[in-house]
Parts: structure tokens; sequence; C-alpha cells
């Protein structure tokens, strides 16, 4: 192997909540390195989330977080000649990282006027276990499913 394994990079957690995963939601939620931007978005769309349900949006956030981390994706590998979508299991690292990208995504594109709100329904809808992240998710695993036959692909 020629070059190091990247280093792990540490984020410090967020100063509201004191936590590591909003910190890394905000880190995700920025545009052009507007941190504080991103930072506001993120709270206000708690606030909304707290008026609306009645109950903790921290909660609700890991909930919804939880609800979206996929356990299986597919991967292409080629062998001879033909490419195979082989089911693997996700890292946890990585089962974060999706969800996290799937909620902003599906966020934005919701219909929503401002983002904080578009943000505080999907993630409200993703804690109930629905919504467009929650859609993404299934599907992944339904096409890990679908192709359960290569699994013996793994390398």
């Amino acid at each position: 192997m020629r070059k190091r394994k990247a280093e792990k990079r540490f984020i410090k957690p967020d100063p509201r909540f004191n936590d590591v995963l909003v910190a890394k939601f905000i880190n995700y939620l920025m545009w052009d390195g507007k941190k504080t931007v991103s930072r506001n978005v993120l709270y206000e769309s708690f606030e909304i989330i707290e008026k609306k349900t009645k109950e903790s949006a921290l909660e609700i956030f890991k909930k919804a977080v939880n609800n979206v981390q996929p356990l299986v994706e597919v991967r292409s590998r080629r062998v001879g000649g033909a490419t195979y979508q082989v089911p693997m299991e996700v890292r946890p690292d990585r089962r974060i990282a999706l969800a996290l990208r799937w909620l902003r995504n599906y966020s934005r594109e919701r219909k929503e006027k401002t983002m904080a709100q578009k943000l505080a329904a999907e993630l409200i809808s993703a804690s109930k276990g629905e919504g467009a992240a929650v859609k993404k998710k299934d599907d992944t695993h339904r096409m890990a499913e679908a192709n359960k036959a290569f699994a013996h692909f793994k390398w």
C-alpha cells in the first residue's frame, strides 16, 4: 500500500446542544462556508419542531437520523466484463453520513417556504418513519434485497 490511511477528523460539538451529530449536520447544511447561517436554520427548525410536536427537537432529530440510516447498500463490482450490483453492509460512519446527506437533500426539495420549515417538516416525517429520506433508505434496502444473488462477489 502506497499511501497512508486518511486521518479521522473529529469535530467539536455544537454550542447550544453540545452534540457532535448536530454539529456534523450543521456542517452538512452549510453553503459557501456560511456556518452561522446554517446554524441559525437548524436551530430555527428545531424551534418549529418543538412548537409542532411538543417534544424535544433533539430527540426527534436523533430518531429521524436513526430511521434514515441504511444497513445495506449495493456497490458496483466488475467481474469478467459484467458489472454486478453487490449488496454490502454499510460502515457505521458512512451510515450517518448517508442519513445526514439524504435528510439535507430531501429537505431542500420540499415545497415549504423557508429552509427551516422544510427541514423541520422532513425531520418530523422522518422521525415518524415516512418522508422522502426514509423512502430513499427503503429503496436502497430493496435494491440490496433484489441483488442478494450476487452477494458471493463481496470482496
